[in-house]
């Protein structure tokens, strides 16, 4: 199968709960090949829902297919790498067998020239990796996770608020290598409440709310739909679009 020409990740009426309470209510889209798309909505929406759900790791009504396959079978999630919300790798491993240990999973060796460039690219001292993790402050735990993202050659990014816990130098030069990482064709999906970042980077952008996906679309969509100056405004009209008519 020519993964350039298929859906990275279908999603077909996906519904989650945690008990009684629903979380998600028919949640339908698809992303294309290399595009970025962001997930936006308030906290406790159940964005990191979603994203579990796709990973398999969240029971789920409706259908998910990563590149064709349904997202149950082991082999299509070797298409992904993911990253979750404030990732601290293992304290008792050094950088470097952190991800050698990653970079295993998908069969793949670690290119530590590479690896080094990467780090330095997201302001992160190439020689930290040398170090065991629990000698890293948070931020640097974070930024390790991310080089272990950028290293793995897999053509579809999933990323839970990767900004969260940046600095703004980082969240700037997080940005830039997103979309480096775009033009080389991977796809990239990430969830976040950054507004401003999401604008940036995004391509398109999905927004839940009230277990519901309520709009799909550009940024510059949803400004021009609900008629206001900045998307920061336009995320807060479609909220309120919906709280009215509940």
């Amino acid at each position: 199968m020519n993964q350039a020409n298929v859906a990275p990740l279908e999603v077909n009426g996906v519904s989650s709960a945690y008990g009684k309470k629903q979380v998600l209510a028919e949640v339908s889209f698809t992303l294309r090949p290399g595009e970025v798309f962001g997930l936006i909505g308030l906290n406790g929406v159940g964005k990191t829902t979603l994203i579990r759900s796709v990973l398999g790791l969240r029971q789920t009504t409706g259908k998910i297919s990563l590149f064709g396959q349904p997202n149950a079978v082991a082999a299509s999630r070797r298409n992904l790498v993911y990253l979750p919300e404030r990732f601290q790798p293992s304290p008792q491993l050094t950088g470097w067998e952190y991800l050698g240990i990653l970079l295993a999973y998908f069969d793949q060796r670690v290119n530590r020239d590479r690896a080094r460039a990467i780090a330095a690219g997201l302001d992160l001292d190439p020689a930290a990796i040398d170090r065991p993790v629990r000698t890293y402050s948070k931020g640097m735990g974070q930024k390790l996770g991310l080089v272990g993202t950028f290293l793995v050659d897999a053509p579809l990014m999933i990323l839970d608020e990767p900004m969260s816990g940046l600095d703004p130098r980082a969240r700037v030069l997080l940005k830039d290598r997103l979309l480096e990482s775009r033009g080389q064709g991977r796809c990239i999906f990430f969830s976040s409440h950054i507004l401003a970042d999401i604008e940036e980077i995004c391509d398109r952008i999905g927004v839940i709310h009230a277990t519901r996906l309520i709009f799909l679309g550009t940024p510059s969509e949803l400004v021009t739909r609900t008629a206001v100056p900045t998307l920061e405004r336009a995320f807060l009209a479609a909220l309120e679009e919906v709280e009215r008519a509940a």
